[in-house]
């Protein structure tokens, strides 16, 4: 095991009910050991040639990087935008504790 099998994916939402079900989702899956909401969020952003803003929340997922794909999958089936923001970032480095906390959370 390396710090670099591990990631942090983030994931806006369009209310805090939505966050709640996906996190949820994740972690039931054992897609994810931790999922951080962050409330509040004031997003900007380009949509449809023009540029928008919303207030959404944010997931802070802590996951394998071999869960990636199963974690874009439930994403997508339960968010309400058609093209969700899900973009994962490596972890390369941590308190080692956690990290094998992190591993034996989520499935291998």
């Amino acid at each position: 095991m390396t710090t670099t099998d591990f990631i942090i994916v983030f994931v806006t939402t369009s209310s805090k009910a939505e966050a709640q079900k996906i996190s949820r989702a994740l972690l039931e899956a054992h897609q994810a050991a931790c999922v951080n909401i962050i409330p509040a969020v004031d997003s900007h952003f380009w949509w449809q040639n023009k540029i928008e803003n919303a207030q959404e929340c944010l997931l802070v997922v802590k996951s394998r990087a071999a869960l990636l794909g199963e974690i874009i999958s439930t994403v997508k089936k339960m968010h309400s935008y058609s093209v969700p923001e899900i973009i994962a970032m490596p972890i390369i480095g941590g308190n080692p504790d956690y990290l094998q906390w992190l591993a034996n959370n989520t499935k291998q």
